[in-house]
């Protein structure tokens, strides 16, 4: 898979504050490719650099293997703030005005309406749709030309869990079209549903990059109790395959071990030493645990 993005030694400082520190990563092409993180750890400051809004203070990045050029950015969509719509107007003749400024053929406007799924709605004004319409709505905009990279900037952010869900299925479509896409986030869920790789940054720093199971480590580990959980804890110690007893949860015990444990072993094992469960079950750790664990939050 080739590179669509690579961000070499970017650091950018706003007075005293470091808003990114040395970041690079790559981001490969046909890619659903999260920038996570909480407010103010400098996603929106990474995506302006990016795309040209903002310049760096050091570092490089170059796209679709090149330096930022304005043939280059031609190739890229953008949805960076709120969308900013008039709300008199149709959806249509909203895109007939984005697509004037960006130069843009009116021709690619129906196109962009059906993928978006605003077709039966595009002669209506503005102001009567959804949160989520209006959403959708902006990245319509962002899809004139039909651009091989587009760049979102908490596409889901304000929206109820209808336009969530209205948002997530409408990138999916496009990452099933072949389009790299770029998006800042710090709603862990839909990084989970939608992104295929994910960098995670805390106060301008960079924490991990690369697929989401990688850098989001979600170890498999495996609930346990019976009637003396305080034996049983001290028993499960001496298991051949034991790393780690985490802090009980409702009364049970979780512990991980070095190893994939087949659960009718472990219970087995367990009635030799003495001890008899009576709950067994295989889990694994939340994507909110990884991550607060990833950023020592």
């Amino acid at each position: 898979m080739s590179t669509i993005l690579s961000v070499k030694n970017i650091s950018k400082m706003y007075g005293s504050v470091h808003a990114l520190t040395s970041i690079s990563f790559d981001i490969p092409a046909g890619s659903v490719f999260g920038i996570l993180g909480p407010n103010g750890s400098g996603k929106t400051t990474l995506l302006g650099i990016v795309t040209n809004v903002l310049m760096p203070d050091v570092g490089t990045f170059t796209l679709m293997g090149a330096p930022s050029s304005a043939v280059q950015r031609r190739k890229i969509g953008t949805l960076l703030e709120t969308p900013n719509f008039y709300h008199y107007l149709s959806g249509y003749r909203n895109l007939q005005i984005a697509a004037a400024i960006k130069q843009q053929s009116e021709a690619d406007i129906p196109r962009v309406l059906e993928l978006a799924g605003l077709t039966a709605r595009q002669h209506s004004a503005f102001k009567t749709y959804s949160l989520g319409m209006k959403q959708r709505l902006a990245i319509a905009s962002a899809m004139l030309g039909d651009p091989e990279v587009l760049i979102l900037d908490e596409p889901a952010n304000g929206l109820d869990p209808v336009g969530i869900a209205e948002v997530r299925n409408l990138i999916r479509e496009l990452a099933k079209s072949g389009k790299t896409i770029i998006m800042a986030s710090h709603l862990l869920d839909e990084v989970e549903k939608v992104c295929t790789h994910v960098v995670v940054l805390r106060k301008g720093k960079l924490l991990g990059s690369g697929p989401v199971n990688t850098v989001m480590s979600r170890d498999n580990f495996v609930e346990i109790g019976s009637a003396d959980n305080h034996i049983l804890g001290t028993i499960i110690r001496d298991h051949p395959a034991f790393v780690q007893l985490l802090p009980s949860n409702e009364g049970l015990l979780r512990v991980t071990f070095n190893e994939t444990v087949d659960l009718a072993d472990l219970n087995n094992w367990c009635a030799q030493q003495g001890i008899w469960l009576n709950h067994l079950q295989m889990s694994r750790k939340s994507l909110e645990t990884a991550f607060l664990e990833l950023t020592n939050n």
